[in-house]
């Protein structure tokens, strides 16, 4: 039983629809007082968390939608708002480790397992730029001075801990517009019309074109699904 801390993306189509599975095991567990696996330490670490558990599904199922697949389970549980367990079973850059043996001989995820600081950036930072701009600039330099064959393991936890807060309007459409940037040539779409779409709308777009196109810097980006998670935020 394990509940993934990176994000979705890195996860194979096994890993993915796993996780959903064990996911909804666990919030069935917490929520109807279950014994099976109730002293996991993936359950504990859960539990005072239904917020945070209800937003790891959401995140699980943008990504889903994202590779086709339809997730008709929602997660209605809801309190603790904002906050996520303070405990990792495995620290997110150890969690890279094991996905990179598990696939070994195996399909790998949407985006590539990072081998580098500059790597796990680059899946990052439209995250980061939606969410602060001057931690966004911070990083760009700091990964700059990072030698290729250096451990990443504080990076991994700065970004994945990021990618728990939600972004601010302005910092989502300034990430959507330069995500747009990438894929805009494909696009029949004009400057007019690309101006009134919905930060929603957009990110559809960029989404469907980055795929269909097959945009390797965008297909690679954590952005291009969990932000989705975020936008419909907006809407409601």
């Amino acid at each position: 039983m394990r509940i993934w801390d990176i994000n979705p993306g890195y996860l194979n189509r096994q890993s993915l629809l796993g996780e959903h599975r064990e996911l909804h095991g666990i919030v069935s567990i917490i929520e109807n007082n279950k014994k099976g696996y109730s002293n996991h330490p993936e359950t504990l670490r859960w539990v005072g968390y239904p917020w945070a558990l209800q937003q790891r599904h959401l995140l699980l199922s943008a990504e889903m939608r994202l590779r086709g697949f339809t997730d008709k389970t929602p997660v209605l549980i809801d309190g603790n708002t904002g906050v996520w367990p303070p405990t990792y079973i495995d620290e997110p850059f150890n969690q890279f480790q094991i996905l990179e043996t598990k696939y070994l001989t195996k399909q790998p995820g949407r985006i590539s397992l990072p081998k580098n600081a500059q790597q796990l950036w680059s899946q990052h930072k439209y995250s980061i730029l939606a969410r602060n701009i001057n931690l966004y600039r911070e990083i760009g330099r700091e990964v700059a001075n990072i030698k290729p064959n250096q451990e990443f393991s504080k990076l991994a936890r700065v970004l994945t801990e990021q990618l728990r807060i939600q972004p601010l309007r302005g910092g989502m459409i300034n990430a959507l517009q330069h995500m747009w940037s990438y894929v805009s040539a494909h696009s029949s779409v004009s400057e007019v019309e690309f101006a009134s779409w919905s930060p929603s709308r957009l990110l559809t777009e960029i989404q469907q074109l980055s795929l269909s196109n097959e945009v390797s810097y965008l297909s690679q980006s954590t952005a291009l699904s969990e932000l989705e998670v975020w936008v419909n935020k907006l809407n409601t």
